[in-house]
């Protein structure tokens, strides 16, 4: 087994114990009927650096794809879904399994080639059509023996990510994948990977296979700052407008010692990325709004006498946000929900200062739809200005307090008078609902109606008064 600067070498040690032993059952399987299956790709990866994985990849040598099928079908329910990619997966286990496949680029994008499976094909030529040396290495589930054709280990442990081959450059796709990947794993871009990004264009990529790459760089990354910084390397960031537009905005220098708003990004990112709290939803709507926060600068900031401003770039970023986020994925309930903490997110230390009313906490509540989210983003914010703050954040830690206090952490406040309440005093459903709906709602959010009864009186007088 090859041997590595730390002295690590993949294994198997993080997989669960049950599926551990159906692999062993596919692996002997396929090996009764004469071919060898090896695990590759994220799992292997994960074995070298010690962490849990998702799923498991099989490559099988020296099997057709009908002999392969036929061999796993006497122990196995399968999965024939992929089968016209030459990929099989077990029913109910996190397990696929395909041939060794040469690729002809026969159209545009990741899905324009032509896949023909070769099980006579070697291992290292196999190897090569993968997209990153990391990637690249193999790992015999049964005899425990390493292939690495590339030095992928020897490139993990060195914390770098380079290309197998020029190969690389026929699936556009790779390129954000290796944004997220070096963002994932605090890897460094080497120069040749670089150099052959910049020559590469996001031809017939979709919205959704870009945005599932950028989802995994917010919710999985590390090290953020890394993966944006190759895709400003590489050239394509021109891709991402409203992110190109940041580098070289100024900022006011005694509040932002850190540098233009590029770089105040990135800083923010990793500091988000250091307190994820592991729920993907809730990071992903969180890193969105910390990620799109300052969007709006580039249009706003000015310098009069010496003195940089942005004013109203909070607004302005909402509209960027949207450009942002809706050329890349059409979920709406993402987009409702990161706009609002884009649009506030300078709010907690402006109430903080003032020491706000719980009306005014209430206000923010029914607008950004959970405090809890909007300080996290404003606390990465405060944290994003380095050498200027600690890890303290009294202004969050306030209103997190109020916010418990006022059981309106997690939600706005529940509507006290609702629609039904209306009718039950005699009016019908029309146009005048809402406004009277509305009124109420404020009052509760004033605090002038705590209760349901207090409710229904003040809507009585407002009708009484129209």
């Amino acid at each position: 087994m090859p041997s590595h600067p730390d002295g690590k070498h993949p294994n198997l040690d993080h997989l669960d114990e049950d599926l551990a032993e159906v692999l062993t059952r596919v692996c002997r399987t396929i090996a009764t009927a004469g071919g060898r299956a090896w695990l590759v790709g994220g799992v292997v990866r994960d074995g070298f650096l010690g962490l849990a994985t998702g799923d498991l990849d099989l490559e099988v040598f020296g099997l057709s794809a009908v002999d392969l099928r036929a061999t796993l079908e006497k122990e196995f329910e399968l999965d024939l879904v992929g089968q016209s990619f030459g990929i099989i997966k077990l029913r109910r286990w996190p397990i696929d399994v395909g041939l060794p496949r040469r690729e002809a680029k026969i159209g545009l994008g990741h899905k324009g080639f032509e896949v023909h499976s070769d099980p006579d094909m070697s291992l290292p030529e196999a190897a090569a059509r993968r997209d990153f040396t990391l990637n690249a290495v193999y790992l015999d589930p049964l005899t425990g023996q390493v292939e690495d054709p590339f030095d992928g280990l020897d490139d993990l442990a060195h914390g770098k990510l380079r290309h197998t081959s020029p190969a690389f450059g026929e699936d556009p796709l790779r390129v954000l994948r290796g944004m997220q990947l070096a963002a994932r794993f605090d890897l460094q871009v080497v120069s040749e990977t670089v150099e052959l990004c910049r020559a590469i264009e996001p031809e017939g990529l979709t919205s959704e296979r870009i945005f599932g790459e950028w989802t995994k760089l917010i919710t999985l990354g590390k090290v953020p700052s890394r993966g944006l910084a190759f895709l400003r390397e590489c050239g394509w960031l021109q891709y991402f407008p409203e992110l190109a537009a940041l580098p070289g905005v100024r900022q006011d220098p005694e509040w932002h010692p850190e540098g233009d708003v590029w770089v105040h990004t990135l800083h923010c990112l990793d500091a988000f990325a250091a307190e994820k709290i592991g729920h993907p939803w809730e990071d992903l709507v969180v890193g969105l709004a910390v990620l799109c926060h300052d969007l709006g600068k580039p249009e706003t900031t000015t310098c009069e006498d010496g003195v940089i401003r942005s004013l109203g770039h909070e607004q302005r970023g909402v509209v960027a946000t949207e450009q942002f986020l809706g050329r890349m994925t059409s979920h709406r309930k993402l987009l409702v929900e990161v706009k609002p903490l884009v649009a506030e997110h300078m709010r907690p230390s402006t109430l903080f200062k003032a020491k706000a009313s719980d009306a005014a906490i209430r206000r923010l509540a029914a607008r950004v739809g959970r405090i809890d989210r909007l300080v996290r983003v404003a606390r990465a914010d405060v944290l994003g200005r380095p050498p200027l703050v600690s890890t303290e954040y009294p202004a969050g830690d306030w209103l997190l307090e109020a916010a418990r206090r006022l059981e309106i952490e997690k939600q706005p406040p529940e509507p006290l008078v609702l629609g039904r309440h209306l009718v039950a005093l005699g009016q019908k459903p029309g146009p005048a609902f809402g406004g009277i709906l509305a009124r109420c709602y404020e009052a509760q959010l004033a605090g002038e109606i705590t209760t349901v009864d207090a409710g229904i009186q003040y809507a009585e007088k407002l009708l009484e008064n129209r």
